[in-house]
């Protein structure tokens, strides 16, 4: 058998990215045939990322992206299996590249991309997917936020700079469901009411009371669920539209997206976990 020197061992995991044991492994079958050793790796690497394909991947980061004229921006989540991946240097720079690829082409085709995802999961070790992407380009401007990583904000307005940063900053904490009331589908306006009706029904109070409860209910309703109508988060004595009219500005459009938002996450009991190993 070949000797397996450890500058060799050191050459392969730079080739894959692969852990030292690994490498090791694979030249001692290669009989320390480097492009062999680099094969079988591969060739492992390749099943290993087949099984981590069926796991679920819940955590993750938002990469980002905005052109230097402020009229462009883009938004990708980027799914990894655990948090600790989130924070990898290598898994955090490809979510960084494919917000930069969903800001430069409209339609974005992945496929491009996927030799690199590949990569990065024989490397890693988890299933990583690329879940959702949001795009904004406007003749306007765009304001950019990203919070701890995990939720990205864009915002399309007319105005002072710090509103557009402030919005940004209060979607990314409000996470509000419509821009204003008018967009708020009339389906979803008619179930509410119908709720506020019979509870106020409830009431034994005169018809027309209960008409002016299911409108005020109604209309707080609405309030909490757009964001022009929420109270803005750093003066909560006024709603967001308020706080615009203030500055003489606009919102237009947003776009915001929340890491593993609406992902089933797995519970398992990692006591019991280890117990089944040890037997």
């Amino acid at each position: 058998m070949a000797e397996i020197s450890a500058g060799l061992v050191k050459e392969l995991r730079e080739m894959t990215g692969l852990g030292m044991m690994e490498c090791k492994k694979a030249l001692a079958e290669a009989n320390g045939d480097l492009r062999k050793a680099e094969e079988i790796l591969r060739v492992k690497s390749g099943a290993k990322a087949g099984k981590a394909a069926g796991r679920v991947a819940a955590e993750g980061v938002i990469g980002a992206y905005r052109s230097a004229d402020g009229k462009l921006g883009a938004l990708v989540e980027l799914n990894c299996e655990t948090d600790f991946v989130a924070k990898n240097e290598s898994f955090v720079a490809f979510a960084q590249e494919l917000a930069r690829l969903v800001a430069d082409k409209n339609p974005v085709d992945f496929s491009e991309v996927e030799g690199k995802r590949q990569s990065l999961v024989q490397k890693i070790g988890e299933n990583i997917t690329i879940r959702r992407t949001a795009r904004i380009q406007t003749a306007a401007k765009l304001a950019q936020y990203v919070h701890g990583g995990r939720i990205g904000v864009l915002v399309e307005y007319d105005g002072a700079d710090d509103a557009g940063k402030d919005v940004a900053m209060h979607v990314s904490f409000a996470k509000p469901a419509y821009l204003s009331k008018g967009e708020v589908p009339a389906d979803v306006v008619q179930r509410e009411r119908d709720i506020l009706t019979a509870r106020a029904k409830e009431s034994g109070k005169p018809a027309e009371i209960v008409a002016k409860m299911v409108e005020g209910g109604l209309n707080k309703y609405l309030g909490e669920l757009t964001l022009l109508g929420q109270p803005f988060i750093r003066d909560d004595k006024q709603t967001v539209e308020k706080m615009l009219s203030g500055r003489k500005s606009k919102v237009l459009g947003y776009r915001f997206l929340v890491v593993g938002e609406g992902i089933e996450k797995k519970s398992s009991d990692f006591a019991a976990e280890v117990k089944a190993m040890m037997k």
